[in-house]
C-alpha cells in the first residue's frame, strides 16, 4: 500500500488535540528514545576531542550549542521523514499504529515539512562548525533517510549494515568540529557503534519478528530465520571485545569495565544457542545493548572528566 493511498487519515480526526496528546505525538514522531541515544555519542565525540587536544570546554562553548543543536535538528529530520515514508508500513505493525502519521493526528504534508524544515536548519547550524562535521551529518542523514529507509529496508537484509552506518558517524560530527577525524579515538568510537547496532538490532528484529514479516520488511530474522540471527549476533558481539585495546588512553578503569561489559553480552549471546524462549532472550539482549552503549558513552566523559 503506498502512503498515498491510506484514505483520509486525517478526515478522521478533529483538528484540535489536547497539548498532552500533541507532546506525546511529537515524541513518537521524531522517536525520542532514538534520538537521545544518536545524541548522547556527537556530545561524547566532542568532549573528547577536547580532552585529546588539551583544549577548554569554556572556549568552546558557542561551537558546542551549534554542534549539538545541529546535529539534533538533522538526525530528528531524518527520523521524521523516515516515519513519513514508513506510514504504510507503520499502518501494518502493532507496535507503530498509535504514531500519528497512522492516527492522522499530524497530516501526513505537515509531517513532511517539519522533516525538510528540520533537516535544512540543522545543516546551517553545523555548516558554522567546520565542513567535515557538516559533512558527516551529511553522510548520516543521507544514508538514513535514502539508502536505508527508501531503498534497502523493505528488500534487502543488509538494510542493518546500512541503518548502522548512519549511527556511527555521530560520535564523528562531535569529535570533527574541535579536530580532524584521522584520529584513533574517533575510529573506535565510529566501530562501536556500528558493531553493537548489528545485534542491537537483530534483537529488535527477533522481537518483532512476526511484525515485520507482516509488513514486509526484510529484516534478517524474517527472512534467514532465527538460528542464523542467532549465530550473526554472537559474531558481532564478539567482534566488540579487542577494541577497548585501542581505547587504553582513556585509562584502565574503563578498558577494564568496557572489557567486562563486552564479555557480559558474550555470555548473553551464546546463552542464545541453549535458551528454550527465543522471544524471552532476544529481549534481554535488547535490554543488555541498550545499557551498554550507554553506559560506555556515558563512562567515556566520565574517566575524562
Amino acid at each position: 500500500m503506498n502512503k498515498n493511498e491510506i484514505p483520509s487519515i486525517s478526515s478522521r480526526k478533529s483538528p484540535f488535540i489536547s497539548v498532552s496528546i500533541l507532546i506525546k505525538d511529537l515524541k513518537s514522531l521524531l522517536k525520542a528514545g532514538v534520538l537521545a541515544a544518536n545524541v548522547l555519542p556527537v556530545f561524547s565525540g566532542f568532549w573528547l576531542a577536547l580532552h585529546f587536544t588539551n583544549k577548554s570546554f569554556l572556549d568552546y562553548w558557542e561551537l558546542f550549542l551549534l554542534t549539538m543543536i545541529g546535529s539534533t535538528l538533522v538526525m530528528g529530520g531524518a527520523l521524521i521523514l523516515n516515519n513519513w515514508y514508513d506510514v504504510d508500513i507503520d499502518t501494518i505493525m502493532e507496535r507503530t499504529k498509535s504514531r500519528p502519521t497512522v492516527t492522522g493526528n499530524i497530516p501526513l504534508n505537515v509531517v513532511l515539512t517539519m522533516g525538510i524544515v528540520f533537516t535544512v536548519l540543522g545543516f546551517i547550524f553545523l555548516i558554522f562548525t567546520t565542513l567535515e562535521a557538516a559533512i558527516y551529518g551529511l553522510v548520516g542523514w543521507f544514508t538514513y533517510v535514502f539508502l536505508y529507509t527508501m531503498w534497502s529496508k523493505r528488500r534487502y537484509t543488509f538494510n542493518t549494515v546500512i541503518g548502522s552506518v548512519s549511527g556511527a558517524v555521530t560520535p564523528l560530527i562531535g569529535w570533527t568540529v574541535i579536530e580532524s577525524s584521522l584520529h584513533i579515538i574517533p575510529l573506535m568510537l565510529f566501530l562501536i557503534l556500528f558493531i553493537f547496532q548489528m545485534p542491537h538490532t537483530f534483537a529488535i528484529a527477533m522481537k518483532k519478528c512476526k511484525e515485520y514479516s507482516a509488513a514486509g520488511v526484510a529484516m534478517l530474522p524474517v527472512v534467514r530465520g532465527f538460528a542464523v540471527t542467532k549465530v550473526q549476533i554472537v559474531v558481532y558481539v564478539a567482534c566488540l571485545l579487542p577494541l577497548p585495546f585501542f581505547l587504553a588512553p582513556l585509562g584502565t578503569p574503563f578498558f577494564v569495565l568496557a572489557t567486562l561489559f563486552n564479555v557480559g553480552w558474550l555470555g548473553v549471546a551464546i546463552s542464545g544457542f541453549f535458551t528454550k524462549n527465543d522471544l524471552k532472550w532476544a529481549h534481554v539482549n535488547f535490554l543488555y545493548s541498550v545499557n551498554y552503549i550507554t553506559i560506555l558513552f556515558l563512562l567515556m566523559v566520565f574517566v575524562t572528566i
